[in-house]
């Protein structure tokens, strides 16, 4: 029998009604300059190492815990701050990683096409309904602010340890970056490939994700590299002729002058050729059964979304629940379409129907997005299935009519681009205005702060992307960009029509055998088309974390853990030190300090000792990492 909700049972004691930490009544310094500066400066750190992750992993973690640790530590050496102050901080420093994990997924896509939002607060409302479980967590270090000291050693040491491991690897080439080895094309078991990039940040990340989804993405490089590239190559070597498709970059033999045989391509040369499409229709299944899964939240995210649109602006006057002004979404959003419809790239229709693909597939992703971070967490929310699904819709669209020439690939990346920006900015919103709801900030100020860190971290986005493309050629080994060349792949193919569906549909089934198995198949499906360079350090990280929850007898760390905040630094220091890299390359001063590990070749060459002595240091890097996450935080 069906109860009604107007039945109350005078016994129980009335709802607890939540109370923030800092009152609506009480104010206190918060949108201060100092606070906007630091969280500027956080945004542009934080969203350069995003950049640089993201193009060499194809995957970033949120920056928002990290930031508001360090907050803490810094703006004590600056005559202290209030727990708002923080608060503005991590809000406006977050907004550049959220940023860059949007551009670094879709916009390099260009390079390889092009050879020569609405309000967020009404969902954190739902204080019991949605946990967001990063903005309770970041919340939970602003409140303990007294132990930001100790917070933000872990961090610094992780930072430092990261940074001083890749410069010695990569800057001083002291020792090699990768280890393991590729069996031989005549072996019983050809090509068979089992290699380790041995950079810190990846350890980092297989950390913080923990061991079940570091092992399923290494599960799907386990597939691509040590199953389907052997079967490929054996059953490839008694095929005399060329088997399609062929790649333009691998089409020609020098050797012979004509296509390459199965029997005579590298591994590699396999991978790009055959195992890319098969690891890309995996990707695009997973994302859309991931989004799938979540359509009774897109739903009732879409119907929430249309009540708190249609409600009024400034309604209460608390502090507490004072949003900026309904009129100014509106108007931006106007100001988008407009610049959209009057960039001189298609016709005017063309433009037009851009604009209207943005502002709709904007606004339905940015409030699903928003709404499955408030239930899951930034880390395992699909945007990826979000973006592959704009692109196949507005491609399908193209197609339809009649717009499959090569000036109409990029302008669906670019309808896809914004849209990813967009839900990832979202999900970022929402995660730090929950903090803000329970710390007491007041929403206007946070999402001006919002909208401060998205406008000054573009700069050094675009400027990163821009200048790790012209030092190492993005799609290079040095910054893969996987994400980006999967959807230049799925746009690229849908509009010419030439998509190599056999091996994309091949993929697509071992997603669909996952999921009839029980197994979610989108870590697994990344794992398929990333390198197994990268996710073997992933699931190494994993493992660290797997050892130190069994000896600590604590299952399931939380985002304030040691390991976490270690890690955390972890990624952030090889990162930037990945990009000093870059740039002493890119200014050609490189040769100074290269030097001293020339002098010393047996460390980095390809013999034996360099790749036990590669292995060792690895093994000591996970020690290292052990140990910190193995501190009790009091």
């Amino acid at each position: 029998m069906a109860h009604t909700s107007s039945q109350v049972d005078p016994t129980m004691p009335p709802p607890r009604v939540f109370q923030p930490y800092v009152p609506a009544a009480q104010t206190m310094a918060e949108f201060t300059a100092k606070a906007v500066i630091l969280g500027v400066l956080f945004g542009l750190l934080f969203g350069a190492s995003t950049v640089y992750l993201g193009l060499r992993a194809g995957l970033t973690v949120s920056a928002s815990i990290p930031i508001a640790v360090l907050a803490i530590s810094v703006l004590k050496r600056f005559g202290g701050s209030t727990i708002l102050e923080n608060n503005i901080v991590q809000t406006i420093g977050s907004a550049g990683e959220s940023v860059a994990g949007g551009v670094v997924f879709t916009l390099p896509a260009l390079i390889f096409l092009l050879p020569d939002g609405p309000s967020y607060f009404n969902f954190v409302k739902e204080h019991g309904i949605l946990p967001y479980p990063e903005g309770t967590a970041c919340a939970e270090v602003l409140v303990a602010g007294e132990r930001g000291g100790k917070l933000a050693s872990l961090v610094f040491a992780g930072l430092g340890i990261g940074a001083l491991w890749k410069a010695l690897s990569w800057i001083f080439n002291l020792f090699r970056t990768e280890i393991g080895h590729t069996l031989a094309r005549t072996s019983q078991f050809p090509n068979a490939t089992v290699n380790v990039d041995i950079s810190p940040e990846y350890m980092g990340v297989g950390y913080v994700i923990g061991p079940r989804i570091a092992g399923t993405m290494f599960a799907g490089g386990v597939l691509s590299w040590l199953v389907l590239l052997p079967l490929i190559s054996i059953m490839g070597s008694a095929i005399p002729v060329p088997f399609p498709p062929i790649t333009p970059a691998i089409a020609n033999n020098p050797a012979t002058g004509q296509p390459f045989l199965i029997a005579e391509m590298s591994a590699g040369q396999i991978w790009s050729a055959y195992i890319r499409y098969i690891g890309a229709g995996a990707v695009l299944a997973a994302g859309l059964i991931t989004l799938a899964r979540t359509l009774p939240t897109i739903i009732s995210s879409a119907r929430e979304g249309m009540k708190g649109f249609g409600a009024a602006a400034g309604a209460s006057q608390l502090r507490t629940e004072r949003d900026m002004p309904m009129a100014i979404v509106l108007v931006g959003s106007l100001l988008l379409a407009v610049f959209l419809a009057a960039t001189p790239v298609l016709p005017t229709y063309g433009n037009a129907l851009v604009s209207v693909l943005v502002i709709f597939f904007g606004f339905f992703f940015a409030t699903v997005s928003s709404r499955i971070t408030g239930l899951i967490g930034s880390s395992s929310n699909p945007i990826s299935g979000m973006t592959i699904a704009t692109l196949i819709i507005t491609c399908v669209i193209f197609v339809a009519l009649g717009w499959t020439g090569d000036l109409y690939a990029p302008v669906a990346l670019s309808v896809g681009a914004i849209v990813c920006i967009a839900a990832a900015n979202a999900g970022n919103t929402s995660q730090d205005l929950k903090t803000g709801y329970i710390v007491g900030a007041t929403p206007a100020y946070q999402q001006i702060g919002l909208t401060i860190g998205v406008v000054t971290s573009a700069f050094v986005i675009g400027g990163t992307v821009l200048y790790l493309h012209r030092v190492f050629g993005i799609g290079s080994a040095d910054v893969p960009a996987p994400q980006a060349t999967l959807m230049s792949t799925i746009i690229r193919g849908l509009l010419s029509q030439e998509l190599p569906w056999g091996l994309v549909l091949v993929g697509i089934f071992i997603a669909v055998t996952l999921e009839l198995c029980g197994i979610q198949s989108l870590s697994f499906a990344v794992g398929s088309y990333l390198p197994i360079a990268t996710t073997a350090p992933i699931f190494a990280g994993g493992l660290v974390r797997w050892w130190v929850e069994r000896s600590t007898g604590i299952v399931g760390e939380s985002e304030v853990g040691a390991g976490t905040l270690f890690s955390s630094g972890l990624i952030a220091g090889g990162s930037l030190a990945g990009i000093l890299f870059a740039i002493l390359v890119g200014t050609e001063t490189i040769a100074p300090f290269q030097a001293i590990g020339n002098a010393l070749p047996f460390l980095h060459d390809e013999g034996l000792v360099a790749q036990l002595a590669g292995a060792l240091l690895f093994l000591a890097l996970a020690v290292i990492l052990a140990r910190f996450a193995q501190r009790r935080i009091e």
